[in-house]
């Protein structure tokens, strides 16, 4: 079962769609975390989570103090999903006198939605299931790069049996890690 691991909603578990998604592991998500916290990185981010499955990633951003988060999910069980986990963290920081935080679900492709979105994010997490062709990834790190923040900061995870993701121009790699069968590059704007 998938869960908040940190910060005002920590613990709290999520709901995950049947067979739908494949959530980023405790784990990995902890390491994310912890390293975007030693950068001091969460605090008043403005998160967009690309190919959200539970919202996890953008949920904890939120959890550990990120003022907004927008989850992009196509598929509309998951995005179901991804409404009523934003609801379940809203509470718990309701609960603590947090009423800042704003979380929006766009139940949409990301292609589509990265086509018409307007707004402008610090933190971004790209986690397509691992069967998105590296092509399709590199589309969206094209389209996403007017919407980045001059300090934003892009992780995208794939399948460390992938091909090394190509680095569009505008983006640099900043680190690339793996966590056994999975991949994570930060990225920074170049």
């Amino acid at each position: 079962m998938t869960r908040i691991i940190g910060g005002i909603a920590g613990s709290r578990q999520l709901t995950s769609p049947a067979k739908v998604t494949r959530p980023t592991s405790d784990r990995i998500r902890e390491s994310i975390f912890n390293r975007l916290a030693s950068r001091d990185r969460l605090d008043n981010e403005r998160v967009l989570d690309l190919y959200a499955g539970t919202g996890a990633l953008a949920l904890e951003a939120i959890s550990r103090g990120a003022i907004s988060a927008m989850l992009v999910e196509r598929d509309g069980k998951a995005a179901a999903v991804c409404i009523k986990n934003c609801q379940l963290v809203q509470k718990a920081l309701e609960k603590e006198g947090f009423f800042e935080a704003v979380t929006k679900v766009a139940n949409k492709s990301v292609q589509n939605f990265l086509n018409t979105d307007t707004a402008e994010y610090s933190l971004v997490f790209i986690d397509p299931p691992y069967e998105v062709s590296n092509d399709e990834v590199i589309e969206n790190l094209e389209a996403l790069l007017p919407r980045l923040s001059t300090d934003a900061i892009v992780m995208v995870e794939r399948s460390s049996r992938s091909a090394a993701l190509a680095i569009p121009t505008g983006l640099e790699l900043d680190e690339e890690k793996s966590y056994g069968d999975t991949a994570i590059y930060w990225l920074t704007r170049g």
